[in-house]
């Protein structure tokens, strides 16, 4: 068995292709060799910025041979009256790459027929590769390609050169341009080479020895974390970690060196939110902090090589960060001469979106809609959500927010606790802009929840008012991201809101300004879309979508009902006897649905019931349908599903025995009626009709 190593060299890819990178390389090579049939062992992928590595263990020499038998036209049209071969038989074994000699007669069920033993496999692992690897390779996705001089191949950056070996033998093929041999390159500074690679066992040392690299993320990712962490002591701090940022200087190297910055301590007076900013965002740096919590004045950052002069980096590294550090603090600065009534003048003059005015314009709709939310929900929050809502787009307009807008909202909150605010206003408007994502934290005040679902319910009203949905993958407004938010939090606060109501009073708020949006179809619009983005949600999670549909179906009002809905009915469909259950109330689900263009009195009529069976429905409705009545107010829907159990007897007797659309009008509708009675009940639950049983 043999060692297969690919190495495919490019320019300086950016650090986010190598991640989606070593994923497709592990899964189409082991799909494509799965599919040739070699037989191999662990497969493994391994990237930097420029270099794409694919190792794939104990490869079997030659792919497995097999025989099969292949079945051609019947015998009796296979020769001629002269008994020469006809021209069916000569196709036959013409296509399957034999001689008409080859062919034999062979019993089947359907009769005798002509066949040939066809074998395939055997071919070397070294030819299966060479044809393997740039069809693999062509295919591998990346966000963005380019091409370069008058080549054709499109990829992420540049090829510089492959590497394929299989043990000791080059796997020569082509791509683009570039051909494949056994020439690898190192490290740009430490080791560049060319090195000549003999054997796929022995590149691991010649890059990390000659070439210097560190060829894995996860070896690299480790030295970083051990280096600063070590560093960072050497100051008694501990290194404020970022997980996304450590994934991304990783994979900004391939030789990670670890050096501990300094900056001057006056810059602490700036906001600790403002000074990581600066260090992460532009400087893909993290910040030291102190036994206490506090920052201390010092920064690690990651090199790409080992420097000759160590001070002599270290102090262009702080010089570059200073510059940046000095801009924060004189926005900062001038930021705290200003006042949230000077800013709140100047959003009169920032944009919101199209035609939906200004951003002050929509303050003023989100201080009434908090208000609002803050009455149904906390009313001794009402004041302070509704101030929040009023400041909450102020400083968009502030020195600081201009300069790092990664920071609004954040900065509305600090500023409002330094002017005066209450710390139920600033901490809504830190968290105004939360969730930001699927996975993102929630907001942890109510207060800031309430704000941050009045933001998301005032944008998307808005710009589903305009038509502005979103279409495909396109979503410039962040539609999605806001509806998915309004369900994250109302479930994780179990708010008990009615969505469309919601959005109906955003909606006036945009009407009480002069903006007059079509009502009715914009709020049909956006239920539908609440209801796509909850049902990705709930599919998530792992619920059965059956389930899931039966549940959104019977509606999504209130989301936190709708929820509470699903749980039971998936609980129910563990049950004995669910799936009787569900036939049978599909059944009168069915009948009654059919017949809605009848027009039945609103309750049935006991002198109309003649039939034992319909007499012994109508007297157990009598005392289930209140019962079922006071379970959906107290929204124990557990309860009542299992009611669905007691009426099956009852409900089946009648189908049984009882004609339900008969002649007689006055009849049909009598039974009709108490059928739809009992459809009303359930359908508020869930929509049967989505259960396949």
């Amino acid at each position: 068995m043999a060692t297969f190593l690919l190495e495919v060299g490019s320019e300086e890819l950016p650090s986010r292709f190598l991640g989606p990178e070593e994923a497709e390389l592990k899964e189409r090579f082991t799909a494509a060799l799965g599919q040739a049939g070699l037989e191999h062992g662990r497969v493994r992928a391994m990237t930097t910025p420029r270099r794409a590595v694919v190792r794939i263990e104990d490869v079997q020499p030659v792919q497995p041979e097999k025989e099969e038998i292949v079945l051609g036209p019947p015998a009796r049209v296979a020769y001629d009256a002269e008994g020469k071969p006809s021209r069916a038989l000569e196709g036959f074994t013409r296509s399957n790459g034999l001689s008409v000699d080859a062919a034999f007669r062979t019993q089947t069920e359907k009769g005798e027929y002509m066949a040939v033993r066809k074998r395939s496999g055997g071919a070397p692992a070294a030819k299966i590769l060479s044809s393997l690897c740039p069809a693999v390779l062509n295919g591998l996705p990346f966000a963005k390609r380019m091409r370069w001089g008058a080549h054709s191949l499109a990829w992420g950056r540049p090829l510089r050169w492959i590497l394929a070996l299989l043990d000791a033998e080059i796997i020569s093929f082509t791509l683009g341009s570039t051909q494949s041999g056994r020439r690898t390159f190192g490290h740009r500074v430490h080791g560049f080479g060319p090195f000549d690679v003999s054997h796929a066992e022995t590149w691991q040392a010649v890059i990390t020895e000659l070439g210097t690299v560190t060829p894995d993320g996860r070896t690299r990712r480790r030295r970083i974390r051990d280096g600063g962490d070590e560093l960072a002591g050497s100051v008694r701090g501990k290194v404020l970690w970022k997980e996304s940022l450590l994934d991304e200087v990783q994979g900004l190297t391939e030789h990670p060196v670890p050096l501990l910055g300094d900056f001057d301590p006056d810059f602490l007076e700036v906001p600790r939110e403002v000074l990581l900013t600066s260090m992460e965002n532009h400087q893909k740096s993290f910040g030291i902090e102190a036994p206490d919590g506090s920052l201390l004045p010092h920064f690690l950052t990651v090199l790409n090589l080992t420097p000759r002069d160590a001070p002599l980096v270290k102090n262009g590294w702080e010089r570059v960060l200073r510059a940046r550090l000095e801009d924060a603090r004189f926005f900062w600065r001038a930021d705290l001469k200003e006042t949230f009534d000077l800013w709140l003048e100047k959003l009169e003059h920032v944009i919101f979106i199209g035609n939906l005015g200004s951003m002050g314009d929509k303050t003023r709709r989100l201080e009434n809609l908090c208000r609002s939310l803050a009455e149904q929900c906390a009313p001794d929050l009402a004041e302070a959500a509704a101030r929040a809502g009023r400041l909450s787009k102020a400083d968009l307009v502030t020195g600081l927010v201009r300069e790092f807008d990664d920071l609004q909202g954040v900065m509305g909150g600090i500023y409002a606790g330094c002017k005066g605010e209450s710390p139920e206003v600033a901490g809504a408007l830190r968290e105004q802009y939360l969730p930001a994502g699927p996975d993102s934290p929630l907001p942890q005040s109510l207060t800031g929840a309430l704000l941050a679902l009045a933001d998301k319910a005032d944008t998307l009203a808005g710009c589903f008012g305009l038509d502005m949905t979103p279409t495909g993958a396109a979503d410039p407004n962040g539609l999605r991201r806001c509806a998915l938010g309004i369900i994250r939090i109302v479930l994780a606060f179990r708010l008990d809101l009615d969505i469309r109501s919601l959005f109906a009073e955003a909606l006036r708020n945009y009407a009480a300004q002069g903006k007059n949006l079509p009502a009715e179809e914009t709020l049909d619009k956006l239920m539908e879309f609440t209801a796509g983005r909850l049902r990705g949600h709930i599919l998530s999670q792992g619920e059965e979508t059956p389930l899931a549909d039966a549940a959104l179906n019977a509606g999504v009002h209130r989301i936190g009902d709708c929820m509470a809905r699903l749980a039971a009915l998936t609980a129910f469909s563990r049950e004995e006897g669910f799936v009787e259950a569900v036939r049978t109330f599909k059944r009168v689900a069915n009948i009654a649905r059919k017949q809605e263009d009848a027009s039945p009195p609103a309750g049935w009529d006991a002198a109309l019931l003649s039939e034992d069976a319909e007499k012994n429905l109508a007297a157990v409705l009598e005392g289930m349908l209140p019962r079922l009545d006071n379970l959906w107010t107290a929204g124990d829907h557990a309860a009542a599903l299992a009611c669905l159990t007691e009426l099956r007897p009852a409900v089946d007797f009648f189908f049984d025995n009882v004609m339900v659309l008969c002649e007689d009008t006055t009849i049909r509708n009598n039974r009709l009626t108490m059928l739809r009675a009992l459809r009303s009940r359930f359908a508020r639950i869930a929509d049967f009709a989505a259960l396949q049983v």
